[in-house]
């Protein structure tokens, strides 16, 4: 098999491993079959779609919408190399999942209007499917509305006329979308479990998503419902597109 590539923006190497760890686990394929790629520490190296299954690409601390002027230069250089690498994914419709941050690249590739209406505080929301969504092979199996992992700055407030609208949650209106037939990205994390995320909740504890005196609640908002959905689209993205 041709394997995947795990596109990573975490500087801070527990939750690194940490979310590899998860990818492989709920994507059931081994290390020769994802290959990590950690951009925060060197450049993106040339990725020969011929020789790929697919692209996933994981959360991270990058915000699309941030000023100019208030991004790294690891970011600004990050983000040009998600914009020519996306030129040939969405070109040539190649397999592609951003997760969480997935949404930010693919979403400003698409000129989508990313900023800070729909953030959401680190939880667990109701997703909904859209029609749409329903009937897209990488949902298949998952039920109409499901529990999701979120917790994020920024989202899309409006989708350009080239995106499919897969599925929303009541706060945030785009939690997942396609372009093209195999082009994806979700808001939400599929590849989380509870104890993912708790782990990941201490170790961004500063990191603003929520204030010091409110880590408690935090924990308790992710552990308010069962998450055993989303990681169903990790297997499908395996299983539909590994060759």
């Amino acid at each position: 098999m041709k394997p995947f590539v795990l596109l990573a923006t975490r500087a801070e190497d527990g939750p690194a491993d940490e979310e590899y760890a998860a990818f492989l686990r709920y994507s059931g394929l081994g290390e020769r079959d994802l290959v990590r790629v950690r951009l925060e520490a060197g450049p993106m190296p040339h990725l020969d779609l011929d020789d790929l299954s697919g692209i996933i690409v994981g959360g991270g601390p990058f915000n699309a919408s941030d000023p100019a002027d208030r991004k790294s230069a690891v970011q600004h250089r990050v983000e040009g190399e998600f914009a020519t690498l996306l030129d040939d994914v969405v070109a040539r419709d190649f397999p592609f999942l951003g997760a969480c941050y997935g949404v930010g690249t693919l979403g400003v590739h698409q000129r989508a209007t990313i900023d800070r209406t729909y953030s959401e505080p680190i939880s667990v929301v109701p997703v909904t499917l859209t029609d749409e969504g329903r009937s897209d092979p990488l949902l298949d199996g998952l039920p109409d509305t499901f529990e999701a992992f979120v917790g994020h700055k920024e989202a899309i407030s409006a989708l350009p006329p080239t995106a499919t609208l897969l599925a929303s949650s009541p706060a945030c209106r785009v939690q997942m979308f396609r372009v093209r037939e195999n082009v994806y990205a979700t808001q939400f994390h599929p590849e989380l479990d509870v104890e993912g995320i708790v782990n990941r909740i201490h170790a961004y504890a500063g990191y603003g998503y929520f204030a010091p005196h409110e880590l408690y609640l935090t924990l308790s908002a992710v552990r308010r419902a069962p998450v055993t959905h989303p990681v169903g689209i990790l297997k499908n993205f395996v299983a539909r597109y590994a060759r």
